[in-house]
């Protein structure tokens, strides 16, 4: 008798082939058989005309704190997750020294956007050196499996103290030193390393993080510090990689190491005549392993009242009678006529910005907008969000048509829905009102899909959901072009982003794999507009984003959730790099 059979689903397995009507048989945390399953089961999950796919493996999260006082990870356990990668873009909480947890802190809070209040409050600290984080995250259960990149700034925080955020360029024996506490990690289970060179990651005084400036001898020197392991991913988010010398150096790496690398651009020159897609191809073609990774939409800040941006946060009348109410009574503030008409009256450069002028003389009078304003590329979401909206959906485009300015407009869908309206602002221009980009980029077989950050930007940004969104729009709704298969998707947030990771236990549904598996009503999958929650520790404020469609989410062969409800299993645990026995073959490309 087995332990559970999910009977009757479509399944679509991870590998890319096409779905087909099947059953899955698991006992103790592995599938032992795919297609026609016989006999019983001690437990039966009905699938019929739901889809039966793999748990999804996100690859870019910032759980790191949360992951040590939280067992559910949510909201990344919500959206059908079972695998989460911590660790990105060089922040995280180890290694580090007694008297440096208020540095690495104030780091995460300024790059990631997660209160420092619920960091100081959550955070237990009974580690040092990475080796005793991992032992430390692997003591908790919890309800998805987690691994973890050793991050660049705690490293170089450790080794250089208090210049490892100035403009000092280490010496030979600190880079060794830095080398060795990588490699350290990374043999103890980090599944890479991580660094950022982006001038957009800063701690909470607006310093850049330690890392941004770092020489390519420090680099190179500390991702050749994995050479000669099985694993070890080298992760990196970079403004530079439109750069020769940038890619010179990743070349020289992966080269030298036969290890993976995955890129996160953030400068507009990346991709600037497909240079992105042309790195990812130039890699193929020569049989490195150099994966950049993009999301399945830009990444979005959202203003609103619940969240802790919009265009009229520096105006003086908000910021003196409005900005620090509770939601109530803010709403109220903003209702009343007196300071309605002020807010609209005065000038603040993030009013300009939206405008797209340098100084208005009467901002509310402002009807017209220059092509370059904020306002046409800021759309209301709704109940239902619209990623991929149309110019006339745009607040300036919604003014434009109601005869209105658009600051009257913007300041007016502000407080409808009882002040839980939020606003989507796509950054990167989002000049051409499609994702055409995105699509070409997403059907290149070195790109990785991730960007979910998880965890993090706590109060401007919810794109956690972005499996959901994945799903749902590029294979169901989407209606301005192409569209991708299912198995194409599920595809490439499975068995890719597994395999990417070394984790070839996992990410297809295969006999002799784990059992991490989504029943899901395909139909029925739908993502809700974002809303603010306080349930960090400290009270600290949060936006997530909830769905539903997932009827059952399995993991290691327990059912974790029941069409959204936590069912209180917790088989989740750490994924220390290198210890997985079964190798995939290359899925179908």
């Amino acid at each position: 008798m087995h332990d559970l059979i999910i009977r009757g689903g479509t399944i679509v397995d991870g590998t890319g082939q096409e779905p087909y009507v099947g059953d899955v048989a698991i006992d103790g945390d592995r599938i032992v058989q795919v297609g026609k399953v016989e006999g019983a089961a001690r437990r039966e999950i009905d699938a019929t005309g739901q889809i039966v796919t793999p748990g999804w493996v996100d690859i870019h999260t910032h759980y790191d704190g949360q992951a040590t006082w939280d067992a559910l990870l949510a909201p990344s356990s919500w959206h059908g997750v079972t695998t989460a990668i911590m660790g990105n873009c060089g922040v995280g909480f180890a290694p580090v020294r007694p008297d440096a947890h208020d540095f690495l802190i104030e780091l995460m809070e300024g790059v990631e956007d997660i209160p420092g209040s619920a960091l100081h409050e959550g955070i237990d600290w009974q580690w040092e050196s990475f080796p005793e984080y991992l032992d430390a995250l692997e003591a908790k259960p919890r309800a998805i499996d987690i691994g973890t990149h050793v991050p660049h700034a705690p490293v170089r925080a450790y080794v250089l103290g208090d210049r490892c955020n100035t403009d000092y360029q280490p010496n030979a024996d600190e880079i060794a030193e830095m080398a060795r506490l990588v490699r350290e990690g990374v043999e103890a289970g980090a599944l890479g390393f991580s660094t950022s060179r982006t001038l957009l990651h800063k701690d909470l005084k607006g310093v850049h993080m330690p890392g941004t400036f770092a020489g390519s001898d420090e680099m190179l020197a500390l991702g050749l510090s994995m050479k000669g392991l099985r694993h070890g991913v080298f992760e990196m988010v970079s403004d530079h990689l439109g750069d020769d010398d940038e890619w010179m150096w990743v070349k020289g790496f992966a080269e030298q190491t036969g290890l993976p690398v995955t890129l996160v651009a953030t400068s507009a020159q990346a991709y600037e005549g497909n240079k992105m897609y042309n790195i990812a191809e130039e890699a193929r073609a020569h049989g490195m392993d150099i994966r950049p990774q993009i999301a399945g939409r830009p990444t979005g800040i959202l203003h609103g009242l619940t969240s802790n941006f919009h265009i009229f946060v520096a105006s003086p009348t908000f910021r003196d009678k409005v900005a620090t109410l509770p939601l109530d009574q803010r709403l109220a503030a903003m209702q009343d006529p007196a300071n309605r008409a002020a807010i609209l009256s005065e000038d603040s450069p993030l009013v300009r910005a939206a405008l797209g002028a340098a100084a208005p003389s009467d901002a509310a009078l402002a009807t017209s907008l220059s092509p370059g304003s904020l306002l046409w590329r800021i759309f209301p979401l709704g109940e239902q969000p619209d990623y991929e909206p149309d110019r006339e959906q745009s607040v300036a485009g919604m003014a434009e048509a109601a005869g209105v300015s658009p600051l009257e407009m913007m300041y007016d869908l502000l407080v409808r829905e009882g002040g839980n309206e939020l606003f989507y602002q796509p950054l990167g221009g989002y000049v051409t009102y499609n994702f055409d980009f995105f699509s070409k980029n997403m059907s290149h077989p070195n790109v990785l899909f991730g960007l979910s950050d998880g965890g993090a930007h706590c109060g401007v940004i919810a794109d956690a959901g972005m499996p959901t969104f994945i799903l749902t729009h590029w294979a169901r709704d989407r209606t301005k072009g192409a569209k991708f298969p299912l198995e194409f998707l599920v595809r490439k947030l499975t068995s890719d982003t597994a395999r990417a990771y070394g984790l070839n236990d996992r990410g297809q549904l295969r006999p002799g794999l784990l059992a991490d598996v989504n029943v899901i009503d395909f139909e029925a999958l739908r993502l809700f507009r974002p809303e603010a929650i306080t349930d960090l520790p400290a009270g600290g404020k949060r936006l997530v984003q909830r769905t539903e469609g997932y009827r059952y989410t399995v993991k290691s062969g327990q059912v974790t959730f029941e069409d959204g409800k936590h069912t209180g299993a917790l088989p989740g645990g750490l994924v220390r790099g290198g210890r997985e026995a079964v190798i995939l073959p290359m899925a179908a490309e």
